[in-house]
């Protein structure tokens, strides 16, 4: 097998050669042509949920501003999810706060089990107008006040240049309520989808008799194991500085824990090769990266971004 990939092999250095020299000559002297500007969705709103914390912040700085006993700590994959009930919260819903393995506040989730009403929002009930909702699907909400035995309940989306803000809400306009509401750095966007099962059954009432979300049936899930989803979002938190400046070290580690997890998807495996193979060259360990890039073009050929990139590598090295 090994025989047969040697050809291959020569065909991409020479092509990432030409590439990244092509592209130096381009873009002059090792610079980035310059970002285009993203169009942003409406995202403006006068209902403040984080309160005492914020994005990025280190856990022990989150501790250290809230009483012993005031929350629950659990497990969250590599992780972990502190919890404070909606009793002793300071948005009146049920709060949780996710932490990656450094420790590093990655997303936040704010749960009001009976609704919370936006009538006194009038931002964020414009900005919800703006906004097409990115799923609809019907929920028993026979606990909330008002409301039929089944309501369709909307999931909306929006965010800035690198968090995404979703919001799950029973209603339309001034009769708006939300159910839920999470706010994450863009990479662990798609692990912390209020529309998750996982999630959304946390808006289950235990009794049914009582009312409440009947949606065992409902709400997404991803076949790839969590735990290599979670470290490869820690991995490019790491490598493309969501949280201050880039830190290969860790992202080096994020990744080869994702590979070391397993996709399943040979799309997403190729991607984790590619960004291992990126972090390793921010370390200066060019023979590593070659052969992690390498590896992600065996997977998948032909992607000139990564052919791009690996003749970076050989340029550092010294073959351009």
């Amino acid at each position: 097998m090994s025989h047969q990939l040697r050809p291959i092999r020569r065909h991409w250095i020479i092509v990432g050669t030409i590439l990244s020299c092509w592209s130096l000559l381009a873009v002059g002297c090792g610079g980035a042509p310059p970002m285009a500007d993203r169009n942003m969705p409406p995202s403006a709103s006068d209902l403040s949920l984080f309160k005492t914390a914020k994005l990025c912040d280190q856990r022990t700085a989150f501790l250290s501003r809230r009483p012993a006993g005031s929350l629950v700590r659990d497990t969250w994959g590599s992780g972990e999810e502190a919890r404070i009930p909606a009793a002793s919260s300071e948005s009146g819903g049920d709060e949780s706060f996710f932490f990656d393995e450094n420790g590093l506040l990655i997303g936040s989730m704010f749960i009001f089990q009976a609704g919370k009403d936006l009538q006194p929002y009038p931002v964020l009930r414009q900005t919800l107008v703006q906004l097409k909702p990115v799923t609809e699907f019907y929920l028993s909400h026979s606990q909330i006040k008002g409301r039929a035995s089944l309501d369709a309940t909307l999931l909306y989306e929006t965010g800035d240049e690198k968090t995404t803000t979703r919001y799950l809400v029973v209603g339309r306009g001034e009769n708006a309520g939300l159910l839920a509401a999470t706010t994450t750095i863009d990479p662990y966007a798609a692990l912390l989808n209020p529309y998750r099962k996982q999630f959304l059954s946390r808006l289950k009432t235990p009794d049914p008799a009582k009312g409440g979300a009947r949606q065992d049936s409902q709400g997404s899930d991803d076949k790839e194991p969590f735990l290599a989803l979670q470290q490869f979002a820690r991995g490019e938190t790491a490598q493309l500085g969501y949280c201050g400046g880039r830190n290969h070290e860790i992202a080096a580690d994020a990744y080869k824990k994702a590979l070391a997890q397993g996709f399943g998807d040979k799309l997403r495996r190729a991607e984790a090769h590619h960004k291992y193979g990126l972090a390793l060259e921010g370390k200066g360990q060019l023979a590593e990266a070659k052969k992690e890039i390498l590896e992600s073009l065996t997977l998948r050929p032909n992607v000139p971004e990564v052919i791009n990139n690996l003749g970076d590598v050989y340029k550092k090295a010294g073959v351009c």
